[in-house]
C-alpha cells in the first residue's frame, strides 16, 4: 500500500488543531485580557478552521474504531508525535494561547512548508488569510504580554511543524 506521507501528517495535524479549537473553546478564563474585538475576530475564525477541519477529517470516533487500519495508525502515530513535541515545548512555560497555537501551526505547514497546495481536500487551509490574524495578534496588538505569549507559540509551531515535516515512519 502506497500511502502519501504529506497527507496523513496533514490529517494529524488537522485533528490536533481540532483538539486545540475545543481546548480554546471549553476555557472561560479571560487570562489573555484582550479587546472584544479581537475576541470576537479569533473567535470567528476559529469557527471557521473548526467547520472546515469538520469538513476534510473524520470525527474522533472513526479513529479510535479504525486504529488496526494501516493509514489510520500512522495519522494516529503523527498526532502523538505532535502532541508530545508541543507538550515539551509547554512543559517550559505556565501560559499559552491554543487559538495562536492552532492559526501557527496550520500557517506553518501550509503557508512555509506548502505542503497539501496541490490537493483540492485541503485548498481551504492553503488560502486562508493567516496574515490577517497574524497582523492583528501580533503586530498591531497593545498588550505586550499577550504579544509576547503569541509570538512563542508561532515559535513552538515553526519548531514542532519542521520536526513532523523531517519525520519518517
Amino acid at each position: 500500500m502506497i500511502i502519501d506521507m504529506s497527507s496523513v501528517k496533514t490529517e494529524a495535524l488537522l485533528l490536533f488543531c481540532r483538539d486545540l479549537i475545543d481546548s480554546y473553546k471549553n476555557n472561560t478564563d479571560d487570562i489573555y485580557n484582550i479587546d472584544s474585538f479581537t475576541k470576537e475576530f479569533v473567535n470567528k475564525n476559529i469557527d471557521d478552521l473548526k467547520n472546515a477541519i469538520d469538513v476534510v477529517a473524520q470525527n474522533n470516533e472513526y479513529y479510535i474504531k479504525n486504529i488496526n487500519v494501516s493509514r489510520i495508525k500512522i495519522i494516529v502515530n503523527f498526532y502523538n508525535i505532535i502532541n508530545k513535541t508541543i507538550s515539551t515545548h509547554l512543559e517550559k512555560s505556565s501560559r499559552f494561547n491554543p487559538a495562536m497555537l492552532c492559526f501557527s501551526l496550520l500557517a506553518t505547514w501550509f503557508k512555509e512548508l506548502e505542503h497539501q497546495g496541490h490537493s483540492k481536500e485541503f485548498l481551504y487551509f492553503n488560502i486562508y488569510p493567516y496574515g490577517d490574524i497574524f497582523d492583528l495578534l501580533i503586530i498591531n496588538t497593545k498588550n505586550k504580554d499577550y504579544k509576547m505569549l503569541n509570538i512563542s507559540m508561532v515559535e513552538i509551531a515553526e519548531d514542532v511543524m519542521i520536526k513532523l515535516n523531517n519525520k519518517g515512519l
